[in-house]
């Protein structure tokens, strides 16, 4: 239970840094009328995340160049797109496009919220460093049913952290139409910014 409170800890400081994330929940909360969608999508690829790191399988992806660079490919070339498609139609408010702020189906915001953390070759690398460090080998519970549950704890904090951004950018940012649609531009870059800062060292480390 220490090492659950104190992976708590650590697990918060990190999901409160900006990133990826962040940036996704913000567009979220302006563009639509529900955040749940997005927020559940980025939730449910974090629960996929810590699937493989229990399966043992993030150690074999990790322990393969050709497999972790086709990942990071995969991922970064995901996030330029969501960055570029952010950019090219920015999100105002959902009063000044009335219905069309609710454009797209549940399943597909939820969708690309779910590539957006499960496709994150850097997640993956995260929690593959970070959660064992929190797990005692003489415990009574299996290794697996540790990293489950350090992994849900971390879904957890990402659930708080995210539906709390992007419900706050639609409060704050709904009646500033100007300051919301430089808000999502930033957003849609730092996506860009993201996936290409993932590709550049991925080829570095290639190097």
């Amino acid at each position: 239970m220490a090492g659950i409170a104190a992976f708590w800890t650590v697990s918060f400081l990190l999901v409160l840094v900006p990133g990826a994330d962040w940036a996704y929940a913000i567009t979220a909360g302006l563009r639509h009328r529900s955040v749940l969608p997005a927020v559940g999508g980025l939730l449910g690829g974090y629960v996929l995340l810590t699937a493989v790191v229990a399966a043992g399988l993030a150690t074999a992806v990790a322990g393969s160049p050709t497999v972790l660079t086709a990942l990071t490919a995969a991922g970064a070339t995901y996030l330029i797109w969501l960055g570029a498609t952010t950019l090219a139609r920015p999100a105002a408010p959902r009063g000044e496009r009335g219905d069309e702020g609710d454009a797209g189906s549940w399943v597909g915001r939820a969708a690309r919220g779910a590539g957006i953390s499960g496709l994150n070759p850097k997640a993956l690398l995260l929690f593959l460093a970070l959660l064992p460090q929190f797990t005692a080998r003489d415990a009574d519970w299996p290794f697996a049913a540790q990293i489950v549950a350090l992994g849900l704890v971390h879904t957890v904090n990402c659930a708080v952290v995210y539906a709390g951004v992007g419900t706050t950018a639609r409060r704050i940012l709904g009646a500033r139409p100007a300051v919301a649609t430089a808000v999502t531009r930033f957003s849609g870059a730092a996506m860009i910014l993201v996936g290409a800062l993932l590709l550049v060292e991925r080829l570095l480390a290639q190097g």
